[in-house]
């Protein structure tokens, strides 16, 4: 569980950094950008997480 979270604060970390640095450059294509990265992130948290796999039965 601890894990999943750092892995999501590192992937939105990685993206907000990469829009800084569009942002430096054009401020409007960061915003496009913003835009569509909100849009992705919506439609993953709205499918859910992966299944867990199952134990065996031994």
């Amino acid at each position: 569980m601890v894990r999943t979270v750092l892995l999501y604060l590192l992937e939105i970390l990685a993206a907000l950094t990469a829009l800084v640095g569009v942002a430096l450059v054009y401020v409007p294509a960061a915003l496009i950008l913003g835009g569509v990265a909100g849009v992705v992130a919506l439609e993953r948290a709205m499918a859910g997480p992966p299944p867990t796999p199952r134990k065996e039965a031994r």
